[in-house]
């Protein structure tokens, strides 16, 4: 193997190990995003999941529930894409802008 290629291939296996460490660091980010005037609060993780959820007392209406779920889609949206975005800056860090599908 020409050394011009196990350069290369040594690269590959650096980029491969860090995109893997960064995949294993995505529970631990985290995005919060507050809605409504802080009638909700969302928490979510690198990797998509609901950490926590708050609704403020003052914000459950019976006669306006629509109202309500409106501000929890758009604080778990809003979350999620936060540290989506998050995520995939890092990644572009270590790919140096290189876009891998299926990576964040």
């Amino acid at each position: 193997m020409s050394k011009g290629l196990a350069q290369i291939m040594k690269q590959a296996q650096m980029m491969q190990q860090k995109m893997g460490k960064l995949q294993e660091q995505a529970a631990e980010k985290t995005a919060e995003v507050t809605t409504g005037g802080g009638a909700v609060t969302v928490v979510v993780n690198g990797k998509n999941q609901v950490l926590s959820l708050v609704i403020k007392k003052e914000a459950v209406d019976p006669e306006d529930v629509e109202m309500l779920q409106d501000l929890v889609l758009t604080a778990v949206n809003e979350a999620l894409k936060k540290v989506h975005q998050e995520m995939s800056e890092e990644m572009s860090k270590i790919t140096g802008g290189l876009s891998i599908p299926g990576l964040f």
